[in-house]
């Protein structure tokens, strides 16, 4: 099977905010390509020795997929999409003269590639590491995650996973209860279970990371962990199914323009007190989501953290 491939050329400064547009607009696959240096942090997390000298010329490229099958019309309602938000960003960040070149790859080059890129790398003291990767040193940390994400979204290297994990290390208590929305590759559930939820329950719309969660827990050796596929917006059965007033945190790590009609409809989800964390949230939709969360009389706005261009926003059900 064969993919579109659209090479996006920007600056390496725009690199994190159109990451955020496209993800905004359903791309949630791609690669960059720039000539930074890695710096000492992410080297020491990659497991690094030795780095070529890089200088840094200011242009990146983005590239980003589509199934083949998309029909043209749906093609260029992303293209629009991605357009419109890049145009937004225009007014405080320097973007570039942004084209987007189109390309075809087979689908086994685009799902193994990535693999060449995620080496271990810890959050605080946590490791996560690919399935099929090891690591001398593991006995240094206090938990060990190990992972395989297949085509789902989530290996915990994106800030957004890592604004999650310690919002979990934070808050979350022995026996509570988890609901993880949108669960991607299950890192969040998976954690949750070694924090020591009691119970624990992923959902997510795409069935293969529904599969890919189901095999992460797995892994690690955290089951039972149920997941599911389907939609809590809009599907009243799979919020039926999630059950009522019996989550001490739901954990929502997907998108903006997901997460504010999610925040309607899932403080009913909440024990009074509970906490909704939230992130994916590039930081120019940061003030979006705090009005969404400030118009639900139920939830109130207990914290905000920042990890470069991301946010996260906790809400208390009161």
């Amino acid at each position: 099977m064969e993919w579109k491939k659209f090479t996006l050329s920007t600056t390496t400064g725009a690199v994190d905010l159109i990451s955020g547009v496209l993800m905004e607009n359903g791309i949630d696959t791609f690669e960059i390509e720039d000539h930074r240096q890695i710096s000492k942090e992410d080297q020491k997390a990659m497991y690094i020795d030795i780095l070529p000298e890089m200088e840094d010329n200011g242009q990146a490229n983005i590239i980003f997929y589509m199934d083949m099958g998309i029909s043209n019309e749906e093609q260029e309602k992303v293209l629009t999409g991605i357009k419109a938000g890049i145009d937004e960003l225009k007014d405080f960040a320097d973007v570039g003269n942004v084209v987007i070149s189109e390309g075809s790859t087979n689908e086994i080059d685009w799902i193994n590639k990535w693999k060449e890129f995620f080496k271990p790398f810890a959050v605080d003291d946590i490791l996560i590491r690919p399935t099929w990767e090891s690591v001398e040193n593991e006995s240094d940390y206090q938990m060990v995650i190990k992972i395989d994400p297949g085509t789902a979204f989530g290996t915990g290297l994106h800030e957004t996973t890592q604004l999650c994990i310690r919002q979990l290390r934070k808050y979350l208590k022995e026996g509570d209860s988890l609901l993880d929305v949108g669960c991607g590759s299950g890192i969040l559930s998976i954690i949750g279970k070694k924090l020591g939820a009691g119970t624990v329950f992923g959902i997510d719309i795409d069935e293969r990371a529904v599969s890919a969660s189901v095999e992460n827990a797995k892994e690690n050796d955290v089951n039972p962990i149920r997941f599911l596929e389907g939609n809590m917006i809009d599907d009243q059965a799979i919020r039926d199914e999630a059950g009522y007033e019996c989550y001490d945190i739901v954990v929502a790590n997907i998108l903006a323009d997901i997460i504010i009609p999610l925040s309607e409809v899932i403080a009913p989800h909440l024990k009074v007190g509970g906490l909704f964390v939230t992130s994916g949230i590039i930081n120019n939709k940061e003030a979006d989501v705090v009005a969404a969360m400030e118009k639900n009389p139920a939830l109130e706005v207990v914290e905000i953290t920042r990890q470069k261009d991301w946010v996260n926003v906790t809400a208390r059900k009161i």
